[in-house]
C-alpha cells in the first residue's frame, strides 16, 4: 500500500472516531456531564444490527434503523434514570462512577445474552469500491461510505444546531441552563435530546466499525470509545468541529504510526500526542477557555 492508501484509511478510521466524539462532546457541551458508556451503546447497536440481518433480515439499512431506534431509546433511558437525578447536585466523581457502572452494566448483560465468543460481523457496505491510478490505489467501499457519512453528519448537526429552535435551545442551555429555563426552554427535555442524538450516532459508528473492523464482542466499543473521548478532548471536548478535527488526527496518526513506527507502540504515540497537546493547549485544538466569574 502506498502512503497514500494509508492516508485514506487513516482518514476512515478518524471518521468513525469523530462520530463517537460528536456524541461525547455534545452531552458534555450542553448538559456538562461525560458519559463513559457511550463506547458500549456502540457495542448494543452493532449487536442488534447483527441480530436482526443474520436471523431476521438480508438487508442490512433494516438492522441499523432499528438499532438507531434502540440506541436512541437507550440513550434518553439512560438520562433519566442515570444521569438526571446526579445533575447539578452530584460530584464529577460521582458521575463517573455512575457512568462506569452503567458501561459494567452493559457489558455483562452482552455477556450474558451472547457469550463471549468473537461473532463475525458482515459488512452492511456491498460496495466494493474504487480502484485508480491503474489499480495502484485501491479504496475500500466501507473506507468511502465512512468519510461520506462522517462528513454528511458533521453537515447536518451544525445545521441543526445553527437552523433549528431546538439547536438553539441546546446552545441556549449549554451557556446558561437557569438562564434558559427562565426563557422558557424545557432544559431535561433539551439535554434528553442531546443524549438521544449523541447515541443514535453511536448506533451508526457501530455500524460502521464493524463493517471496517468485522469483530464483534461485548468489548467491542470500549477501546473506541476511550479512543473517541481522547479526539473529543483533542479537538476541543464541547466543540463540535472539535471533535471531528480531533477524530480525523487520530485516525491518521494512529494507522501511519502502525505503518511506519510499531503496531505495538500505536496507542502509546496517540496517548502521548494527546499529553503534549493538553500540555501546550489545555483547551484543546478548538476549545475556548471559560472565565469564571466570582
Amino acid at each position: 500500500m502506498s502512503f497514500l492508501n494509508y492516508l485514506i484509511s487513516g482518514l476512515s478510521l478518524g471518521s468513525i472516531y469523530a462520530i463517537i466524539a460528536l456524541g461525547y462532546t455534545m452531552v458534555y457541551g450542553i448538559a456538562k456531564m461525560l458519559n463513559f458508556a457511550h463506547g458500549d451503546f456502540i457495542m448494543v447497536g452493532c449487536y442488534i444490527i447483527f441480530c436482526i440481518s443474520s436471523r431476521f433480515s438480508n438487508n442490512p439499512l433494516i438492522g441499523i434503523v432499528i438499532a438507531i431506534v434502540f440506541c436512541t431509546i437507550l440513550g434518553v433511558t439512560t438520562e433519566l434514570v442515570a444521569y438526571r437525578p446526579l445533575r447539578g447536585a452530584a460530584s464529577p466523581l460521582a458521575v463517573l462512577i455512575t457512568a462506569i457502572g452503567v458501561s459494567y452494566f452493559l457489558e455483562n448483560l452482552a455477556l450474558i445474552i451472547f457469550g463471549a465468543d468473537t461473532k463475525s460481523f458482515t459488512s452492511v457496505v456491498s460496495w466494493e469500491g474504487l480502484s485508480l491510478a491503474g489499480g495502484k490505489l485501491k479504496i475500500q467501499g466501507v473506507t468511502l461510505v465512512t468519510i461520506i457519512v462522517g462528513l454528511l453528519i458533521l453537515i447536518a448537526l451544525e445545521t441543526f444546531i445553527g437552523k433549528t429552535k431546538q439547536g438553539q435551545a441546546m446552545l441556549a442551555v449549554a451557556e446558561d441552563k437557569g438562564a434558559a429555563a427562565l426563557m422558557g426552554i424545557n432544559v431535561n427535555r433539551t439535554i434528553a435530546l442531546t443524549f438521544a442524538i449523541g447515541s443514535s450516532l453511536a448506533a451508526v459508528a457501530g455500524a460502521l466499525l464493524c463493517s471496517a473492523y468485522p469483530a464483534l464482542s461485548p468489548y467491542t466499543g470500549a477501546m473506541p470509545g476511550i479512543k473517541a473521548f481522547v479526539a473529543a478532548v483533542l479537538g476541543g471536548i464541547g466543540s463540535i468541529r472539535g471533535a471531528v478535527i480531533g477524530g480525523l488526527l487520530l485516525g491518521i496518526v494512529e494507522i501511519l504510526s502502525k505503518t511506519y513506527i510499531s503496531s505495538q507502540l500505536s496507542e502509546a504515540i496517540v496517548f502521548g500526542i494527546l499529553i503534549v497537546v493538553l500540555l501546550v493547549r489545555p483547551t484543546g485544538i478548538l476549545g475556548k477557555k471559560i472565565q469564571e466569574k466570582v
